[in-house]
């Protein structure tokens, strides 16, 4: 663990800032559950996120669409268990922002007050600002979050990267001042080619948050179960492999059912055992009986 992990006991939204201004790279991760939650923090990692992502990667539907605000709040409430340094940031899902300004607030409100969130994120460009600044003035920091947004994936017409043409990219960087305008304290860019949000990292005075937007970004954020082959869906380019969790515990678990099967598993010093002469005892009991 470097000097700059040790120097800060708790991640705060200044200390994510401050992060841009040194030029130090901020490194984020997705985290759903408390032991994962507990290694991702321990292992000094800036920024969790309680993403949406959890639809697919924990509940298994096809896409983000279907997650609710319960059940973020559900995970949040066990990663805020295992959290300690890292700043807490949990997702708006679909639904929890397009019908009101006020649901949205209500929602974030909730993740603050009763799932331990010190940041929502939401998705969407400068139609998202007046929303952000009333967050924002209810004292609820929000990190942005711009280019490919899944929950758009029918607007969209499916996971594409933006941003490649002249007039797409020109929309997402008046998107992206627009954000910071309006108060966001970062903001997410996801699936747009590296040398545009290298761009906009430079003409953006608060951090970006890459995935799948190239190296320039100010920091960068994986799924936690796409680092560590925990992910059943087809592999990004971006989604690099860190460890197969999955590799390890196939074997693992056929070895755990031959193991039963076979009569092999639990052997005697893996069981309890009665006190001597009380199985001697019991049985003459049964008999006399």
């Amino acid at each position: 663990m470097d000097h700059h992990t040790e120097a800060v006991s708790k991640v705060t939204v200044p200390w994510i800032l401050e992060r841009k201004l040194k030029g130090e790279k901020i490194a984020c991760l997705t985290a759903y559950d408390y032991p994962t939650a507990r290694l991702v923090d321990e292992a000094g990692i800036d920024l969790i996120l309680v993403g949406d992502s959890l639809g697919q990667v924990i509940l298994g539907y096809d896409s983000t669409v279907p997650v609710t605000v319960e059940e973020i709040l559900h995970h949040l409430r066990a990663v805020r268990r295992a959290t300690r340094r890292a700043l807490l940031v949990a997702d708006l899902p679909y639904g929890a922002y397009q019908v009101s300004d006020e649901k949205a607030l209500e929602a974030a409100i909730r993740y603050l007050k009763e799932g331990g969130a010190e940041a929502v994120k939401l998705e969407g460009g400068k139609k998202r600002a007046p929303l952000i600044r009333r967050m924002v003035d209810a004292e609820v920091p929000v990190m942005a979050h711009i280019g490919l947004t899944p929950q758009s994936l029918h607007a969209m017409g499916g996971y594409r990267v933006q941003g490649k043409t002249w007039e797409s990219a020109t929309e997402l960087l008046a998107d992206a001042e627009a954000l910071q305008d309006a108060g966001a304290f970062a903001i997410c860019l996801e699936g747009l080619p590296r040398e545009f949000a290298a761009i906009l990292t430079r003409r953006l005075s608060i951090p970006t948050i890459g995935i799948g937007a190239g190296p320039d970004c100010d920091g960068q954020i994986l799924i936690f179960h796409d680092l560590a082959g925990l992910c059943f869906l087809p592999r990004t380019k971006f989604a690099r492999l860190y460890t197969d969790m999955a590799a390890s515990l196939r074997p693992a678990l056929a070895h755990f059912r031959e193991d039963v099967v076979r009569g092999r598993y639990p052997d005697d010093s893996e069981s309890y055992h009665w006190p001597p002469g009380l199985r001697e005892q019991f049985e003459q009991s049964c008999v006399s009986k």
